[in-house]
């Protein structure tokens, strides 16, 4: 006997009204338990809307949403909107108690039958979070990313085994952002939580995620893991949801030294080296992008640009000659 599948979607289809088409239009999906799916995409490619079909707080036009086997009820089926087993955590915080403390926010989720149990679980669930240090304090006082926090406790404290997370970082300061998706991902492995996350940014899908999840107009354009899509995208618009990379055009490209009969050449700024010795091609650094501990070199040869990562900050200068050597590029 076939295993009955986790959460699956089949052939779902939503559309709203309006003169420009939106939703998602004949999703097949199927998400890996104890893994973190995340879901990329253009604004108004579907990601929310599909995120929103899972959890039952939208039915399908056409198709069906199953977990274990059983049809996801949507609004107009189920009185509270949402599928028990499921927690959804948004970029808004707005169901949080701002006048009570980080402790109570979160320990209010659980039943007060056993009161050990309750205190038992919250602290395990805040330390888990690494949030014991803002227990006492009220929700009101803390930081947008702090709050983010406090509501992602509550949504893994009544153990769901599905925790959808739609733009969960948006809040989160760049300095506590990469603790907190360390944080999910250490959950993840500790208790089999399943994860599905709809995001904008690159630098989160491609560290916290297991699986990616390519939405354009509504439609799936291509899965895989992070690594391999990133790498060896199948189509342009991944690569361009991926990176900031170098998209050129056929004439670009030959003057590049690159032939092709496609349409597009993809060129990642990380694979382009710089070497004074190469002279057969003279670029001149128009522009120098202070990135840290990198910069982003821009550079220009024959109006056509390219971006390129300099790991040697404050070797060039604006106006600098410089040679370069392409290591890689994708054509489309």
């Amino acid at each position: 006997m076939a295993e009955t599948p986790f959460l699956q979607a089949r052939s779902i289809s939503r559309s709203y009204g309006g003169a420009e088409a939106s939703g998602v239009k004949r999703i097949n999906l199927d998400i890996i338990p104890g893994k973190i799916t995340a879901i990329i995409g253009q604004s108004g490619s579907g990601k929310s809307t599909l995120l929103r079909l899972f959890y039952g707080l939208l039915s399908p036009d056409e198709g069906v949403v199953e977990f274990k086997g059983e049809r996801v009820w949507g609004p107009e089926e189920k009185l509270i909107p949402g599928h028990d087993a499921m927690k959804m955590v948004t970029q808004h915080t707005d169901d949080l108690n701002l006048f009570a403390r980080v402790w109570d926010n979160v320990a209010a989720m659980l039943p007060s039958t056993n009161v050990k149990v309750k205190e038992e679980k919250t602290e395990q669930v805040l330390t888990q979070l690494n949030m014991m240090h803002l227990a006492l304090k009220r929700v009101a006082d803390l930081s947008g990313g702090e709050k983010q926090r406090v509501a992602i406790a509550r949504a893994i404290i009544t153990r769901p085994e599905v925790l959808l997370l739609d733009e969960p970082f948006n809040q989160v300061d760049t300095s506590f952002r990469e603790g907190l998706q360390h944080d999910i991902r250490q959950i993840v492995k500790e208790t089999g939580l399943t994860v599905i996350m709809v995001s904008h940014d690159p630098a989160e899908v491609l560290s916290m995620a297991d699986e990616l999840i390519v939405l354009k107009d509504g439609e799936i354009v291509e899965t895989g893991h992070p690594k391999v899509l990133y790498h060896a995208p199948l189509n342009l618009y991944t690569a361009e949801l991926l990176t900031n990379c170098n998209v050129l055009t056929v004439d670009e490209a030959k003057d590049c030294g690159i032939e092709t009969e496609k349409q597009a050449v993809v060129i990642y700024p990380e694979w382009i080296r710089l070497n004074n010795v190469l002279k057969t091609n003279k670029w001149t650094v128009k522009e120098v992008l202070f990135k840290g501990f990198y910069e982003d070199l821009i550079l220009e040869n024959d109006g056509v640009l390219l971006r390129v990562v300099n790991d040697d900050s404050g070797k060039y200068n604006n106006g600098d000659i410089v040679g370069l050597k392409i290591k890689k590029w994708l054509e489309y």
